[in-house]
């Protein structure tokens, strides 16, 4: 499986039916095995962060036993907005 920013931003803006995704590859050398993501969904509304979370594990369920270091953020529209306008 080749993994890639695009691919995965790809995934969890049709997964999570996102409007706003952010893939970063952080891997020293970009070889795709550590990312950092940031997903804006209203499918987050009135989910706990662990449970935010899950949804994205769940919608990237093929791909993370291929990542070595994974760290997501996880924000509703508002949510979204509200850090926007700081």
């Amino acid at each position: 499986m080749e993994l890639s920013s695009d691919y995965l931003r790809e995934k969890l803006q049709r997964g999570l039916e996102a409007e706003h995704v952010e893939v970063e590859d952080t891997t020293l050398n970009r070889c795709a095995t550590s990312f950092r993501v940031l997903v804006v969904s209203a499918k987050f509304e009135g989910k706990p962060l662990l449970q935010r979370h899950r949804l994205v594990n769940e919608c990237l369920a093929e791909e993370l036993p291929h990542i070595h270091a994974f760290e997501q953020k996880t924000l509703t529209p508002e949510q979204w907005t509200r850090e926007r306008r700081k």
